[in-house]
């Protein structure tokens, strides 16, 4: 928790150096916060946290950086593993409550909405240096409507989301949305689910990329990621 004799100090992670700089640019009046780094590559934050002295309350990371970086859900866990006592907060443009549960189960203590007011962020940052969690009441009224869960695993541990039936039941999918998807994770190919339920291979694709968009992936190795993070 952040001192009560010095500024909230924050790391900050986003592959867009346009979304640091309006952070930086909100964060700069407020006497109680300060910016103590700015990365657009996951390693460069892990290695500044892990810098002898580094004294750091809060990160700020995206949820979704450029191919080729760690994932949302595995560099949440990997920075609650490492680094347990800083808060992690999560700023994202795709926020479906599947994607914001499933950054909380793994660790996150706050999600935040790029397209929010600005202000949110930094009620989300006192919050959490509080010592306190962090969702906007809509967020909030949206994960109780959807029915999922945000419950951690005893401390000490890893989260882990208790199965690929919370992904594949979350109620924004449609049912037909759900069992393209259970077939797919089941390992069979478009093609296959096609021929299984006498659909058009362009049918079933439209159905798959439709329940992607609603659960905040982008492609088959995030779906696969996020099934491992169910079965660890």
């Amino acid at each position: 928790m952040a001192s009560l004799f010095r500024p909230i100090r924050l790391m900050l992670l986003d592959d867009h150096d346009l979304v640091l700089q309006g952070i930086l640019q909100l964060v700069r009046p407020e006497q109680d916060m300060e910016v103590a780094g700015f990365f657009t590559q996951s390693r460069e934050l892990i290695d500044a946290l892990s810098q002898p002295g580094a004294e750091v309350d809060i990160v700020i990371l995206d949820y979704t950086l450029s191919p080729g970086e760690v994932d949302g859900l595995n560099l949440i866990r990997a920075l609650r593993l490492r680094f347990p006592g800083i808060p992690l907060l999560v700023i994202s443009a795709s926020h479906s409550p599947a994607t914001v549960s499933l950054a909380l189960r793994c660790g996150a203590k706050g999600f935040v909405g790029k397209e929010m007011c600005s202000s949110q962020l930094l009620v989300a940052v006192r919050r959490l240096a509080g010592g306190r969690t962090y969702l906007h009441p809509k967020m909030q009224a949206d994960l109780q409507d959807s029915g999922v869960s945000t419950d951690q695993v005893k401390r000490g541990g890893p989260a882990q989301p208790p199965g690929v039936d919370m992904l594949v039941k979350n109620v924004e999918l449609s049912f037909r949305e759900r069992e393209v998807l259970r077939c797919f994770l089941a390992g069979m190919s478009v093609t296959q689910i096609a021929l299984k339920f006498e659909r058009s291979i362009k049918t079933i694709s439209t159905q798959k990329q439709a329940a992607y968009k609603k659960l905040g992936v982008r492609n088959d190795n995030e779906i696969f990621k996020i099934r491992s993070q169910f079965e660890s």
